[in-house]
């Protein structure tokens, strides 16, 4: 029974984790420091999950301890709904905390989907402690923000509100608040006209 106990408790504190946030070994080593590797676009989850495989399996779990895919909450409008969802910070690219010698170095560089380390020539760059601390408290601190579909210039046509099926183009777009300002031809002149990204559509 307390075995049971203690097997809960350890998945309810990891679920806790941020997603893109793998624990590996808690040990917090001198000798370990973050760096940043490049993947390809799109693919940093999936990497990030085989080089956890990978650590585990070849008892690597003593040289390479944390991995890390920043992220921040965005709120996209998809067929006029809002729809919370993760978004990279850093499209590409993944930190890892580990103590960089030839046999760790090997291993993450040789797990499919890495391309290299970021630093000076062949020599990984660590980050600095205080670059670390600053993006994990901005993927927790950060409020949602709206991601935009939209670019400037770009021909849309407004679905909602007193000028619906209005066409005009983006002028402005504001992600903190949702907002999109589009230029409206009334009247043979074009005026501005703020609006929700719920309002408007891509043509």
């Amino acid at each position: 029974m307390p075995k049971k106990i203690i097997k809960k408790t350890a998945k309810s504190k990891r679920a806790k984790l941020p997603r893109g946030h793998i624990v590996i070994n808690k040990t917090n080593s001198k000798l370990a420091h973050w760096y940043v590797i490049h993947t390809y676009s799109g693919h940093e989850m999936k990497v990030a999950e085989q080089l956890r495989q990978r650590v585990e399996s070849m008892g690597l779990a003593d040289k390479i301890f944390e991995l890390l895919v920043p992220t921040q909450e965005k709120i996209e409008i998809r067929g006029g709904q809002k729809v919370n969802l993760k978004e990279k910070i850093f499209p590409g690219y993944i930190l890892i905390r580990m103590i960089l010698v030839d046999e760790s170095w090997l291993a993450v560089r040789t797990t499919n989907g890495v391309t290299g380390f970021i630093g000076v020539g062949d020599k990984p760059t660590p980050l600095q402690d205080s670059e670390v601390k600053a993006i994990q408290k901005f993927m927790k601190a950060a409020a949602p923000k709206f991601k935009a579909k939209f670019s400037l210039g770009e021909a849309v046509k407004i679905t909602d509100g007193p000028f619906v099926d209005f066409l005009g183009t983006v002028d402005s777009i504001d992600e903190a608040r949702g907002k999109v300002k589009i230029l409206v031809s009334i009247f043979g002149r074009e005026t501005p006209v703020e609006l929700d990204f719920l309002q408007v559509a891509k043509i």
